[in-house]
């Protein structure tokens, strides 16, 4: 009893109480309530940990993406065939030949913003090597595909122009499906595999490249275009070699409006498409669909964080119910310390600084929390780990804020009994 009326004591002569000791009172005071302390720390916790939490993962998986998405180069305009309709039934993009090999060829040479072109094939395909098999997608490509794309061959090396010409049956293996079919770690270079029954031999191995959403972006096998067109898939067009889509690249972002100004009146004018003819193809900016999925991410991220932030006020309104508690359980303590010369300010100071304390300690536990639930989350689906100082600041902001908001009424209802009415008490 002598620790806790030691500060007033000397309040009565000085009529202030120092700091520290105020603060020594409020964590002793809660030390010896330990489960209604903890209790009332729950709703801090949770909240301000959920914030850090969201707000990581949520700038993880953006940056995550973000970085996915640039490494297949935002200086890329992917133009993609038009749907074919079967009835009034509109299938998807890319179902109709409305491309050519020949499209691609005519932007390169007439297009003056298109730095490189590439026209692709694509067909999910199974692939067989032994006793293995697994079902993947084949890409026939051209010489400019590894680095319009910027993905290059880690193992061996890619087709040549000859092999273009000749239409080689030579393939590159992404390492999905060279795990897959030959195991981990085994160097495939100059086995044979079987795609649709026809004999590839295997010349590369693409370096990784991770998942795009739910596309795994190893679980490819690369073939010469002239090869897919003619052994796998069979010339569709009636003039020229049928593609699926074409990759145009840029000199820079800069130059992508200009590229897509440009590629856009020539493909018009090489398809005969005049107003008020729809066009029979699709042009999307690698750019765009970063910006886009920036804004999704941030406005949900804002959504769910504001979520989050009813946990605080449902713990800010845990403080203040135990602190008014408090002061019904403590009305004969604090009699007796403004008996003893404990002025009107040193109890409303000792009973917001608890309701401070209380918050601010499971600000820190909740950020701590926080962040490690981060690090867990980004370990396991494998997005960057990303911890903003302004998340940290504004976790600490946010439980400070709490507690003194919500210890000022049951401080000032404290600071406010009558020492004669407190001391009769029971």
């Amino acid at each position: 009893m002598f620790k806790i009326f030691k500060g007033f004591y000397k309040a009565k002569k000085t009529r202030t109480v120092p700091l520290l000791e105020i603060l020594t009172m409020a964590a002793e005071t809660l030390w010896s309530n330990k489960l209604r302390t903890g209790l009332t720390m729950l709703g801090v916790i949770i909240g301000i940990s959920s914030v850090i939490a969201i707000t990581s993962v949520g700038q993880g998986v953006q940056k995550g993406v973000e970085q996915q998405i640039q490494a297949l180069g935002t200086d890329v305009i992917q133009i993609l065939a038009g749907a074919a309709r079967s009835g009034n039934v509109r299938q998807g993009v890319g179902s109709s030949s409305t491309l050519t090999w020949e499209d691609a060829k005519a932007i390169a040479t007439q297009a003056p913003s298109a730095q490189m072109v590439s026209a692709y094939l694509q067909r999910t395909a199974q692939v067989v090597y032994a006793g293995q098999n697994t079902s993947t997608t084949i890409y026939g490509t051209d010489l400019n595909y590894p680095e319009v794309r910027n993905t290059h061959p880690q193992q061996g090396r890619y087709f040549t122009q000859e092999e273009l010409d000749t239409v080689a049956q030579v393939a590159i293996l992404g390492p999905t499906v060279q795990t897959t079919l030959f195991g981990q770690g085994v160097n495939p270079i100059g086995e044979k595999i079987r795609i649709q029954g026809e004999a590839y031999q295997v010349i590369g191995v693409m370096e990784p490249k991770g998942s795009q959403g739910p596309m795994d972006r190893d679980d490819q096998v690369f073939i010469p275009l002239t090869s897919m067109s003619k052994r796998l898939v069979g010339n569709n067009a009636l003039v020229g070699v049928s593609v699926n889509g074409i990759l145009v690249k840029g000199a820079n972002q800069e130059q992508l409006e200009a590229a897509q100004f440009q590629v856009t009146n020539l493909l018009r004018l090489r398809h005969n498409i005049y107003p008020p003819q729809a066009d029979d193809f699709r042009l999307t900016n690698q750019a765009d669909i970063v910006s886009t999925f920036t804004s999704v991410v941030g406005l949900f991220t804002v959504m769910v964080v504001a979520i989050a932030g009813i946990s605080l006020v449902v713990g800010g309104i845990g403080i203040a119910n135990i602190m008014l508690v408090s002061v019904v359980e403590r009305t004969r303590e604090i009699g007796i310390r403004k008996a003893v010369g404990a002025t009107n300010s040193a109890i409303l100071n000792q009973f917001l600084a608890e309701a401070i304390v209380i918050s601010i300690v499971g600000g820190g536990i909740g950020m701590a929390t926080g962040i490690l639930l981060a690090f867990i989350a980004s370990s396991i689906f494998k997005f960057p780990f990303i911890i903003s100082f302004l998340s940290i600041i504004a976790g600490f902001v946010l439980s400070l804020s709490v507690g003194l908001v919500a210890g000022v009424i049951p401080a000032r209802n404290a600071s406010k009994l009558d020492p004669i009415n407190a001391l009769r008490s029971d």
